[in-house]
C-alpha cells in the first residue's frame, strides 16, 4: 500500500527539477526570461506596496 502522506513532506531537489522541467515545457526556453522578468517586476511592485502601506501609518 502506498502511503498518502509521509513524515518528510518538504520540497526536495528532485521536486524542484520536475517543476522546472514542466515550466520549460509550458513556457518554452524563449519565453522563460520574459516570464521571469515579469515575475520579478511583480514581486518588486508588491514589496514597494507593502513599504508604502507601512509609511502611510507614520504621519
Amino acid at each position: 500500500m502506498i502511503p498518502i502522506a509521509s513524515e518528510n513532506m518538504g520540497i526536495s531537489i528532485s521536486h524542484l527539477l520536475i517543476v522546472m522541467v514542466i515550466v520549460l515545457i509550458v513556457f518554452g526556453a524563449g519565453k522563460l526570461p520574459k516570464v521571469m522578468n515579469d515575475l520579478a517586476k511583480g514581486i518588486k511592485a508588491f514589496k514597494n506596496g507593502l513599504k508604502d502601506d507601512e509609511n502611510k501609518g507614520d504621519y
